[in-house]
């Protein structure tokens, strides 16, 4: 009779001393997880913020969800038909690639996907995301929204490029001044002016790739 796959070890190596129980601990999280739920899905995370991922997570308390340490979660799956925990783990490993997570769940695959379809949170873009539309700020008195620009921080514009001056204690804008244009790829200071005008360019949602059950891989 074939040995069990479950009970072969297979060592953490290339592991540094320091952190190596949150290593072990999340190894054993992925394994006792495979063998609690039903599905296990790949996923990854556009405009990553951890408030609107911990919004999920409360939201599936009945699931459980890993993000990050991708070696360590495909050294718990396992990266060869030899080593890996149950049968075609291994092809889950080789997507474990870049900003993404593993879903293990027991909700019915088309309600998980109806659920993040449907899922976005709209938040202020980071340096290097692209602009996903102009923005231009008119010449004269500096609004954002229907309120006045503080007067206290007519330096702060200044400094992030901004040609700004106080006019009679009003932030005043000495010519047009175009923010940013749409598909830029947005720097540090356009993305603190985006923000500084309350202009959000960034949308927080997770793409499912595939998942797993009993034995087969399912792409999306």
């Amino acid at each position: 009779m074939p040995k069990s796959k479950r009970n072969r070890v297979v060592a953490l190596t290339q592991t540094d001393k320091k952190g190596r129980a949150g290593k072990d601990a999340l190894y054993d999280q992925i394994r006792e997880s495979a063998d609690q739920y039903k599905y296990i899905w790949i996923f990854s995370v556009e405009n990553m913020r951890n408030t609107y991922l911990k919004t999920v997570r409360s939201e599936w308390k009945h699931s459980r969800f890993f993000f990050g340490r991708t070696k360590v979660m495909a050294k718990a799956l396992g990266t060869s038909p030899e080593d890996e925990y149950k049968d075609n783990f291994c092809q889950l490993a080789d997507q474990l690639v870049g900003h993404v997570g593993l879903l293990f769940t027991n909700i019915e695959p088309t309600e998980v996907q109806e659920y993040f379809a449907n899922y976005t949170e709209t938040d202020y873009a980071r340096s290097g995301i692209r602009a996903t539309s102009d923005f231009v700020v008119p010449a004269g008195p500096v609004h954002r929204g229907e309120d006045k620009f503080p007067h206290n921080m007519e330096p702060q514009l200044r400094n992030l490029g901004m040609p700004t001056t106080l006019a009679n204690g009003v932030v005043t804008l000495l010519n047009d001044y175009r923010v940013c244009k749409e598909g830029q790829t947005l720097t540090p200071e356009q993305a603190q002016l985006l923000k500084l005008f309350y202009v959000q360019m960034a949308d927080f949602h997770v793409t499912l790739k595939s998942y797993y059950h009993d034995g087969q891989i399912h792409r999306v």
